[in-house]
């Protein structure tokens, strides 16, 4: 009878043992640290303000893109965030002390002219903010096919202004002599 239950109790080990024995040699999938959506974050260890869920939004060329993202200030100060898209000008954001600036939600989003990206890609952004070197990061370049991103893509009717007179421009003509 004793055999019995130490032969139960090794066997009952076992089963117990092999069933959960993988999860000794395996990494914790709950302590991966990713981006949740579709867009990426941006930790800047040397400056004040973090960027959450930063993605663009294309024309379907590519050439005009909607900068999409929480720019998150949590220190006691304002501070400013440039963004860097390749060799174009950079795009600066001044963020209150202690607030988020959502753009393409409560913000409008920031407008990128020259792109050279499209849908399906992705491009190499610097963000720099305080006196760090700031960090590269290879953001997401998406389209408007999910609906929920459709009122994000750029108007590219805004990509080309057209030019207005000036008053040198309408002058009456110089009189012939």
């Amino acid at each position: 009878m004793k055999s019995r239950l130490v032969a139960s109790a090794a066997i009952s080990a076992l089963v117990l043992l092999g069933a959960t024995g993988c999860t000794f040699i395996s990494p914790q999938a709950t302590k991966i640290e990713y981006s949740a959506s579709d867009g990426v974050n941006v930790l800047d260890s040397d400056g004040p303000i973090d960027v959450r869920n930063a993605f663009i939004v294309a024309s379907e060329d590519g050439t005009v893109g909607n900068f999409i993202g929480a720019v998150v200030n949590p220190s006691s100060e304002k501070a400013t965030l440039t963004i860097t898209v390749g060799d174009l000008d950079p795009l600066t954001v001044t963020v209150p002390a202690g607030k988020t600036l959502s753009y393409g939600a409560d913000q409008e989003p920031l407008r990128i002219e020259d792109l050279d990206a499209k849908p399906g890609s992705t491009i190499e952004i610097h963000f720099q903010s305080g006196d760090g070197a700031g960090t590269r990061t290879a953001v997401p370049v998406l389209d408007g096919t999910l609906p929920y991103y459709s009122d994000l893509v750029p108007d590219e009717a805004e990509a080309t202004p057209t030019p207005t007179p000036t008053p040198s421009d309408t002058a009456a003509p110089a009189p012939a002599e």
